[in-house]
């Protein structure tokens, strides 16, 4: 379903103060890993936010855990920003973005099947000499 116009301006609001929360609080470097947020989604009802993570250089359960530790922090400082622009605080829930994982998984199949094509002409162009 298509995401309505104040779900994704309450989501761009969600992500850019997240951010910011996120470099205050120091979660944005975890364990020597960066974390960042690559999405926000709202629920129609505006009630709950879906926080995508992507976690790079750590262990990604690691982060994810110690970042569910701080969740009562950060909504605390979420509302103490949002709080003129929304009338309830969504209820934040977090999870790992994988599109890169299936990105770098696609390139190396891609690579494979590259190389399996090089090898079949090579075989080809052998035999027929």
């Amino acid at each position: 379903m298509q995401e309505g116009k104040r779900q994704k301006q309450v989501g761009g609001l969600i992500q850019e103060e997240m951010n910011s929360i996120f470099q205050h609080l120091g979660l944005n470097m975890l364990n020597g890993g960066l974390v960042s947020i690559s999405t926000v989604k709202i629920t129609p009802d505006l009630l709950e936010a879906r926080i995508y993570l992507s976690i790079f250089q750590t262990e990604a359960k690691v982060a994810l855990k110690k970042i569910e530790d701080h969740k009562w922090e950060i909504k605390k400082e979420l509302a103490s920003r949002v709080k003129q622009q929304l009338r309830r605080i969504p209820e934040l829930k977090f999870f790992l973005d994988e599109t890169l994982d299936h990105v770098f998984k696609m390139e190396e199949i891609f690579k494979e099947i590259k190389k399996g094509e090089e090898g079949a002409k090579d075989q080809k162009e052998t035999s027929e000499d």
